[in-house]
């Protein structure tokens, strides 16, 4: 593993009627986690790209756009014309995975595939050469606050070992349940780029909760 430990924070957690002022919160952060939900792939809706742009225009830190859509192959433009830094769209509904990663590879973004928990490590093995970003939910996708679950621990380590097989080196990212009781499991069983929304902005002092989850999951 080269890639270092990094923290996500998810505005999912943030509140919405100061969003800015919870952004400046994790500028200390490594990413801000950007979930999308569209009331059909997962029950909840979230935000869509023009919040995507504002978003942008605030932080410095590099965005990542979980899209939880049933139609990601008609969508992803439009989060590559608000400047998603990265784009993950989930497996489950894709109707092209290489052609969508080719898109989005042309406009100069990274790609991410996400997994739902009950779709195998196997399934993202074909493409973890020709992407920026696995993403392994440890929760079912949809709504935060859940918890951690931790069978989903062996699929970790099922991904990590599948790119060192073959020399690839995605960041490995994991989204669900992560706080100070969590990271370090997900850490040690290859995750390196931890999402974490009610973690951090369940927390008092958003920088040092970000500080001590990145210490914890460095302990791994």
């Amino acid at each position: 593993m080269t890639k270092p430990i990094s923290i996500a924070p998810s505005i999912l957690s943030a509140d919405f009627m100061g969003l800015g002022a919870d952004l400046d919160a994790v500028a200390t952060a490594d990413w801000v986690h950007y979930d999308v939900m569209d009331g059909h792939f997962v029950p909840n809706l979230s935000f869509g790209p023009g919040i995507l742009k504002q978003v942008k225009a605030r932080t410095a830190l590099p965005v990542d756009a979980h899209l939880m859509v049933s139609n990601p192959d008609d969508v992803i433009d439009d989060y590559i014309k608000a400047r998603a830094d990265l784009v993950t769209f989930h497996l489950e509904a894709a109707r092209d995975a290489a052609e969508m990663i080719g898109r989005i590879h042309a406009s100069g973004r990274g790609a991410g595939i996400a997994i739902s928990p009950d779709t195998p490590a196997e399934a993202v093995f074909p493409y973890l050469a020709d992407i920026e970003l696995i993403l392994v939910m440890t929760v079912y996708p949809g709504f935060g606050g859940q918890s951690f679950i931790d069978a989903m621990l062996p699929k970790i380590a099922q991904v990590r070992a599948a790119c060192d097989r073959i020399g690839a080196d995605p960041w490995i990212q994991v989204d669900g349940g992560i706080g100070p009781d969590t990271v370090r499991r997900a850490a040690d069983a290859g995750a390196n780029l931890l999402v974490a929304g009610s973690g951090v902005y369940g927390a008092r002092d958003r920088a040092a909760r970000i500080a001590e989850l990145k210490r914890i999951a460095e302990g791994a």
